[in-house]
């Protein structure tokens, strides 16, 4: 079984890997991009038996900075 975890910054923390991404895009010639988020996609390979609980409790403790990033999970 495969479960994607997608981490990303919480609304209100400052992204200044994402406003980067967005000045090199309109230095680019993109004008139309007015705001950029960047985060992180984790694909887990999971043993059965394995558990959204346990991905959860995965994030909880090492894949997530909880206190500046939100998380969400597709098994």
């Amino acid at each position: 079984m495969k479960a994607k975890v997608t981490v990303m910054l919480k609304s209100g923390v400052l992204d200044p890997q994402g406003e980067a991404v967005r000045h090199a895009l309109g230095a680019l010639g993109f004008d139309g991009v007015e705001g950029v988020r960047q985060g992180k996609l984790i694909e887990l390979d999971l043993a059965s038996g394995t558990t959204q609980a346990d991905v959860t409790a995965m994030c909880e403790r090492l894949l997530a900075n909880t206190v500046i990033e939100s998380y969400s999970i597709e098994m």
